[in-house]
């Protein structure tokens, strides 16, 4: 049973599916949190069925545990990238789509260590001041103060930023470099 997107999946066998076919895409060995963050990030999956979908396919040897430098990661088995590939159709496409693209963006600033920080201020003119930063341990990559007309606008604006802050970030180098061919694919 697939439940849209706004509903979110609660039937195990969904689940499973969902996070299957987001560890065979992923294709790399990744710790338990990391996982975890990735396949409830969206809201598709609540943390505890996460858990206990994520345990039984361990037992069921679809996921395989190792250690590597006192770290254990987990892996997609031959036998989970077959379930995966068989039945990722269960899953809608939007939220495969979406999911996935979720994944990568987390896992690309959890490989350089970004760290986002966003909020929201009231000025004294009435207005509001929305600070987006992004932190790598070199330091800021970008460090941007807006000014808006309103509360909501600063917070809608501040939801895409935690969102999709390498899309912002991204398209933010594509205008001022000049090259607006990726600002135009990307819309």
């Amino acid at each position: 049973m697939v439940k849209t997107p706004q509903n979110g999946m609660s039937n195990p066998t969904d689940v499973k599916i969902f996070i299957l076919f987001l560890l065979d895409n992923i294709n790399y060995p990744l710790d338990y949190a990391t996982i975890h963050d990735i396949c409830i990030q969206n809201g598709y999956v609540g943390g505890f069925d996460f858990a206990a979908c994520f345990s039984q396919l361990k037992e069921l040897g679809h996921i395989l545990e190792d250690e590597a430098e006192g770290e254990t990661y987990y892996v997609i088995s031959s036998t989970g990238k077959m379930v995966a590939a068989e039945l990722q159709s269960n899953i809608l496409l939007s939220i495969r789509e979406k999911s996935l693209k979720s994944a990568m963006r987390l896992l690309s600033f959890k490989k350089r260590q970004a760290k986002l920080a966003s909020s929201v201020e009231k000025r004294e003119d009435g207005k509001y001041n929305l600070h987006c930063e992004i932190t790598e341990p070199g330091g800021n990559i970008l460090k941007i103060d807006l000014c808006v007309a309103s509360r909501m606008q600063a917070e809608d604006m501040q939801k895409k930023f935690d969102k999709e802050p390498e899309s912002v970030y991204r398209r933010l180098l594509s205008v001022l470099s000049g090259d607006a061919d990726y600002v135009l694919q990307s819309m």
